[in-house]
């Protein structure tokens, strides 16, 4: 397959609203957040059906969402990427990622639905089901962040670019004070999220995420993100999916 040419590149610029996504929460990513080990410690009964409660409560009270901006580089250089007038400093980029010619900045929530029913029941000393059903939340908030980057995968493809992996700030070496610079090219604002001076997000259960794209951008460097792609169809698939995270 030949490359695209830059009059060829379409991708969609500028800011995107994304709503009513698809969540498939994984029992063992929940609880893994719960101490557990998988293929090592085995949940009793009660965890389980502990776990199936929460899991219920908790797909009633999210509202999963996400807001992308996709941007072209302006210029960029062994540990940073200039886009959108901003200057994005991420150690080794330029070696993790090779030739970028774009990137997308996302910040994906389920809401705060969950988190202030976790706080209610905290408050009225329903620990187990608490814990539980904020591990759930978890769960479920990086099962987003991974579906969305699945669908820049594609929407890459679809332009003729290979997609990277994505990076959060406080993640893979990137100063989590860089969070303000990604909010300033793609603010949390139009999906309720906030950012307070300490880098925090409101909801909680939020997580923010850049991904790049370039004809040759360098992908999979330190995880296949082909074998967790829900596209099982697609042409460029490098390796077979594991599991899918789109029901």
């Amino acid at each position: 397959m030949g490359r695209a040419t830059p009059q060829e590149v379409v991708l969609p610029l500028g800011v995107q609203v994304l709503a009513d996504l698809p969540l498939a929460i994984d029992p063992d990513e929940v609880l893994r957040f719960q101490g557990y080990k998988k293929g090592v410690d085995a949940p009793t009964p009660d965890v389980r059906a502990l776990f199936d409660d929460a899991l219920a409560e908790g797909t009633r009270l999210m509202l999963p969402r996400a807001v992308v901006r996709w941007l072209p580089v302006e210029a960029r250089g062994p540990d940073t990427l200039e886009a959108g007038g901003e200057v994005l400093t991420i150690p080794l980029a330029g070696e993790r990622w090779g030739e970028v010619e774009y990137v997308a900045a996302a910040v994906v929530t389920i809401g705060d639905a969950l988190e202030r029913r976790v706080a209610a029941l905290w408050e009225s000393r329903e620990l187990p089901l608490a814990s539980m059903l904020d591990s759930v939340g978890s769960g479920a908030v990086e099962s987003l962040a991974e579906y969305l980057n699945d669908v820049l995968c594609q929407q890459g493809l679809a332009a003729g670019l290979a997609v990277t992996n994505r990076i959060s700030p406080g993640y893979a070496d990137w100063d989590v004070a860089e969070q303000h610079t990604l909010f300033r090219l793609c603010p949390g604002s139009p999906v309720g999220v906030t950012l307070n001076a300490a880098c925090f997000m409101t909801p909680g259960k939020s997580i923010s995420l850049l991904v790049g794209a370039g004809a040759r951008a360098r992908v999979d460097h330190y995880f296949s993100q082909c074998a967790r792609c829900w596209m099982r169809d697609c042409a460029y698939r490098r390796t077979p999916a594991r599991r899918t995270v789109h029901r």
